[in-house]
């Protein structure tokens, strides 16, 4: 007669989790003069948002997306489909993938620094993905040592140029504690002019003496250390506690909305939320009790304002490839 073993299998979904080590996104050298630094490049965060595949309601059929011809709703192989610019009223320049890699970027192998700037002069919006840079081998293990610390002592960062996955990046390398860092940036025309496209900015001087004063109360009585850790993604940990416990068979209650916020007294709220900090009640990351204690701290002077940055003057050397002139189809849309 057979036995049959059973084994408890854990069905909880490892979300939110890490998995595995850092894995190198790229590797080659960094530069600058006649220094190379054979480097690995590594992600520096990751993501734990929560991904969903989609069913069908009531059963456990999966949703698939398929690509299809939108006049004759049949199926196109990947091999048949062309990439195409709608240039308006109907009409596109379509282009094959040899086409396309006639003008991708040379592929470099190398991170070539071009400037040291102050980390001040650059604006945080033209930062866009942070890497770690990370020294492959023991023996650029004291050049990179070296670089780091003379930046770090010299509070500049390096601006520099390479291409990875067929696009070319701007970059900004920095020190970082033990390490040095690698900023992805926008280039200057993919950054939008707020005052230019942006409605209804206000100027200076739109709000009173008292109310500036309030204010400057307020902000003074919610200071503190920045500490990453006091913050959480409330709204993951909420998804993971719904799946969890759908997981083990419960009923999930669902709420109703809340009523919509109303506009109240500009003033009134100031002074509400002054008197809410001081008491520890603020609602956040953060616990009460610290932003009390916050309170309590030397005020900054009112009339201070912080100094404005103004975005670095990068000027980023690149390599002019030479490509052969891609075929173009021009066709009106059917």
């Amino acid at each position: 007669m057979a036995t049959w073993w059973f084994r408890e299998v854990d069905r909880s979904p490892k979300l939110g989790q890490a998995i595995g080590m850092a894995r190198t996104t790229w590797k080659g050298s960094l530069s600058f003069g006649l220094v190379n630094i054979p480097i690995g490049l590594y992600a520096a965060t990751q993501d734990k948002s929560i991904h969903f595949n989609q069913f069908e309601d009531g059963t456990s059929d999966r949703i698939r997306y398929k690509k299809v011809n939108e006049r004759t709703g049949q199926e196109v192989e990947a091999d048949k489909i062309v990439k195409g610019v709608d240039l308006g009223g109907g009409e596109y320049v379509l282009l094959s993938e040899a086409e396309l890699a006639s003008a991708e970027p040379e592929r470099s192998r190398s991170i070539e620094i071009t400037d040291f700037v102050s980390l001040d002069e650059i604006d945080p919006v033209y930062f866009n993905t942070t890497y770690y840079l990370a020294p492959e081998g023991d023996a650029a293990a004291k050049a990179y040592g070296l670089l780091r610390q003379a930046m770090a002592e010299s509070g500049k960062v390096a601006i520099a140029t390479f291409v990875m996955r067929n696009k070319e990046y701007l970059v900004a390398v920095r020190p970082d504690s033990d390490v040095l860092a690698l900023e992805t940036m926008y280039f200057a025309d993919e950054v939008r002019s707020p005052t230019k496209e942006l409605p209804n900015l206000p100027g200076t001087g739109v709000a009173t003496d008292q109310e500036l004063k309030m204010a400057h109360l307020l902000i003074d009585s919610m200071q503190g250390s920045w500490e990453p850790e006091r913050y959480h993604d409330t709204h993951r940990e909420k998804i993971e506690a719904l799946i969890e416990q759908k997981a083990q068979g419960m009923t999930i209650a669902v709420a109703k909305a809340p009523p919509a916020t109303k506009v109240v007294d500009l003033m009134a709220a100031l002074s509400a939320s002054i008197e809410r900090s001081a008491s520890g009640s603020g609602s956040g990351s953060g616990s009460g009790s610290g932003r009390a204690k916050r309170a309590t701290r030397s005020k900054s002077s009112p009339g201070k304002a912080p100094a404005k940055r103004a975005p670095a003057k990068i000027a980023a050397t690149k390599k002019a490839v030479k490509a052969p002139a891609a075929k173009v189809v021009r066709r009106k849309a059917s």
